[in-house]
């Protein structure tokens, strides 16, 4: 879940005891440069020590320019030793963005772009990878990629969680160029050659199933989301539904002021959710009046995380919704997406674990659904249309929101 946040740094004249840094011109070769005409910058004490505790890379970078047997890309390093940097914190959702990956996560967000057609989730607890969406009219569609399909090749690299993005990076390229994926089909091992196109991501699709269950599929939570879900929602109520099912199964999140957005649909003024950071700082999410008072029923599965789990949980916790399906993803933390002040890139990390409305946590644990339903053995990974009532979950879902308005009525 990215939180959407930007950070705007500002320079502050520090009045403090001053050190004196002294440096030559060549570098920190102090060994080798003793007579060479030093130069000296006098500093704050502070920004002295900050500098000493990156003294080692300074230095490691300086005997590689002057000593390395070929000329060394000194861009690529830092690149390297800023994931590293960020690697060290051992959290699976803090990695840096280099200027095109930068550039592509907000293609991504704008739901137009270059690829093959698949979401994916990563799971950092078994280090596996699956794909949990195939869109539509796309050449992983048309080449036979299935949601339930463990991805574990992508041309030359083999996919983890850990790899993920770079697999995903992998995947984009020269348009009607083809890329070769592997995939673990349950015992079977298949791999397609698939044409790079341009892709359309639809985030909401809706319809009216039988009995006025109107029924909404949100994908993630990204782009124009809440508008759509806004706009879904309300030509169902004139169609006439007198309930609504949200299936937000495989949806791995995304921003989380969009879960916010449609959560406020539901929910007159009060509590949502709180996130709280190492300090103890609580920053409290309450929603507006002005609710709809539809009976209301959620499908989540071991793949919804992060926002989904915010939207649902938070319901669930208040009351306002009934879960069916699985126990959710458990990502139950929050991240500031922040663009860095030189050269297109950014940074993503961090900042906060969220607490449902009564105290709950989520993170590494999940939210249980109200019903439970596991989809059968049998029927794992097949693609099945939107609305398609031998789901099933959906099947399920559609049977309580026909009770839900039963009891009100």
């Amino acid at each position: 879940m990215k939180k959407k946040a930007w950070i705007v740094a500002t320079a502050a004249l520090l009045i403090a005891f001053s050190v004196t840094l002294t440096a030559n011109a060549g570098g920190l070769f102090d060994y080798f440069s003793k007579g060479q005409q030093q130069e000296t910058v006098t500093v704050p004490k502070a920004e002295y020590e900050s500098l000493k505790k990156y003294q080692k890379l300074d230095e490691i970078i300086a005997y590689i320019e002057q000593y390395y047997y070929q000329e060394p890309d000194v861009d690529a390093m830092v690149e390297m030793a800023t994931r590293g940097l960020l690697a060290g914190l051992e959290d699976p959702y803090t990695f840096y963005y280099n200027a095109d990956e930068w550039a592509e996560m907000w293609e991504d967000d704008e739901g137009e772009y270059g690829g093959i057609g698949i979401q994916l989730l990563g799971n950092y607890v078994d280090n596996t990878v699956f794909i949990t969406r195939v869109f539509k009219d796309t050449p992983a569609e048309r080449a036979g990629l299935l949601r339930g399909d463990k991805l574990i090749r992508v041309a030359d690299i083999i996919v983890d969680a850990t790899t993920m993005q770079n697999a995903v990076n992998l995947m984009r390229g020269e348009l009607d160029s083809e890329v070769e994926v592997e995939v673990l089909r349950g015992e079977e091992t298949l791999v397609f050659s698939i044409p790079r196109a341009i892709i359309h991501v639809n985030r909401v699709e809706y319809m009216m199933l039988e009995d006025n269950v109107g029924y909404i599929c949100l994908y993630e939570f990204a782009g124009d989301c809440a508008v759509a879900f806004e706009n879904a929602l309300n030509k169902l109520i004139e169609q006439g539904a007198k309930s609504l099912v949200v299936d937000l199964r495989d949806n791995g999140g995304g921003w989380v002021e969009d879960a916010e957005r449609i959560a406020d649909l539901f929910v007159d003024e009060q509590l949502l959710f709180y996130s709280e950071d190492r300090y103890g700082n609580q920053d409290k999410c309450y929603t507006k009046d002005g609710k709809t008072d539809i009976p209301l029923v959620m499908l989540v599965n071991e793949f919804s995380a992060s926002s989904s789990e915010i939207l649902s949980g938070s319901l669930q916790d208040i009351g306002r919704a009934t879960l069916v399906g699985t126990n959710t993803y458990g990502k139950g933390v929050i991240q500031y997406v922040i663009p860095l002040q030189e050269g297109g890139d950014g940074i993503q990390f961090t900042v906060a674990q969220y607490f449902l409305s009564s105290g709950t946590a989520v993170h590494q644990v999940g939210i249980a659904p109200d019903i439970v339903v596991e989809i059968p053995e049998d029927m794992t990974g097949a693609y099945m249309q939107t609305g398609d009532m031998t789901d099933p979950q959906l099947y399920a879902a559609w049977e309580a929101a026909k009770e839900a308005v039963s009891a009100v009525e």
